[in-house]
């Protein structure tokens, strides 16, 4: 087994020290550079504002604390195989800010350039009568129907309406006389993060499309004659503040990590979360400039660590003591160990290793385990075990064993 790198990201421990950014060659993994970030000094500086408008996102490395809630972001974005993340915690704690402050990490993907969303797998599967007529032209020439980019945060509205979220008719082709199904933010959210703040306050009939399409990756529309089924892989993200109310039992068993976020305990920390963001209102971009080197790479890091986590393995040993501890906290739900053990595996690649460890599974262990028990379903399962033994004895005593077997 791989020795495990000195530095760590347990969640339990903030690094205190206040050294400046090494080179790049200096740093070994994912691990090490959010490690240092977090401990790096920060230099406010006055700075007249230019009076204009610019949409700059917070940089996730000028976060301040919270490492368990960065920590599950970021093996969100290794592997979305741990199913995503749910923030829980009150007003201000930054839950938002944090998701929002990821669009600079995310990975490339391929995108349609067609306000449609025309790919050219629409072809392979449904033939050339699935795509647009400009498309399908551009497609009969040899044309590229996508172009690369970044990832996308695609954030659902609070008063989203389902036709919203899973698509409609679209009102520009009807302008025209013709009639086509647009795609709904699922569709759009597909390879890419779909976040829903305030998610225990969705209606229901938006949650059962949520988690259709989650468990299936794709969905299906039908409006009259028209039918069409999207793409729908996601990784999902949602905050709440329990204040407002309690998760529906089936979208809490969507969310893989399960984070609790606190304010933070400590003085000098929230002075310096202070100070940074007040930084920020005076001047995004220069607060952004700061973190842009750390930013860009952290984002090579963790496309190294996506590329790495295929060569990721699970130890038999390692993986019984996972077992041994989610049979000890009766859970039931088999998503435990799924998530558990791919937050490892993540993990293990942010650190730059090809096999998890104990250790791995430790820190993993509280986001992944957390909120898995059910006391309603402890007591319900009780009930139908006395139910069951009554009714065994009673067979028993009716008709035993020995009298209903035949020669």
């Amino acid at each position: 087994m791989e020795q495990q790198n000195s530095t760590s990201l347990d969640p339990n421990t903030i690094p205190k020290d206040n050294q400046e950014t090494e080179a790049q060659s200096s740093i070994r993994s994912l691990r090490e550079l959010i490690d240092l970030v977090t401990g790096r000094g920060f230099k406010p500086e006055l700075e007249e504002e230019s009076g204009f408008a610019e949409i700059l996102p917070f940089p996730f490395l000028a976060l301040v604390g919270q490492m368990e809630m960065r920590l599950a972001l970021l093996l969100s974005l290794i592997n979305p195989a741990v199913s995503g993340v749910l923030l829980i915690g009150p007003r201000g704690t930054g839950k938002t800010t944090a998701v929002r402050s990821l669009i600079n990490l995310l990975p490339d993907i391929e995108r349609s350039t067609c306000f449609y969303g025309c790919l050219p797998e629409d072809v392979e599967i449904g033939g050339i009568d699935t795509i647009c007529p400009d498309c399908a032209k551009k497609y009969a020439e040899g044309k590229p129907l996508t172009k690369t980019e970044k990832a996308r945060i695609v954030e659902l509205p609070l008063n989203a309406r389902l036709e919203d979220v899973v698509g409609g008719l679209d009102e520009h082709a009807v302008a025209h006389e013709r009639f086509r199904l647009k795609r709904g933010i699922l569709s759009l959210a597909d390879q890419n993060i779909l976040y829903i703040d305030e998610v225990n306050l969705l209606a229901d009939e938006i949650v059962d499309a949520i988690l259709d399409a989650a468990a299936q990756g794709s969905y299906t529309i039908r409006r009259g004659q028209f039918s069409a089924t999207y793409k729908a892989n996601f990784t999902l993200i949602g905050s709440m503040n329990p204040e407002e109310g309690n998760l529906r039992p089936q979208i809490l068993d969507r969310f893989g990590l399960r984070v609790i976020v606190r304010g933070l305990s400590s003085a000098q920390e929230r002075l310096d979360a202070y100070r940074r963001v007040a930084a920020y209102r005076r001047s995004p971009r220069r607060v952004v400039t700061q973190f842009y080197q750390e930013t860009e790479l952290a984002r090579i890091e963790l496309q190294e660590a996506r590329n790495l986590l295929p060569r990721v393995i699970l130890p038999d040993e390692v993986a019984r003591k996972g077992i041994q501890m989610i049979q000890a906290l009766q859970i039931d739900s088999l998503r435990a160990e799924i998530t558990m053990f791919e937050a490892a595996r993540a993990y293990a690649a942010a650190d730059g290793r090809s096999v998890v460890s104990q250790e791995d599974i430790r820190i993993v262990a509280p986001m992944a385990l957390r909120l898995r028990r059910s006391s309603f379903m402890t007591k319900y399962f009780e009930d139908r075990s006395r139910e069951e033994k009554e009714l065994l004895a009673t067979i028993e005593q009716t008709i035993p064993e020995s009298t209903s077997q035949i020669g």
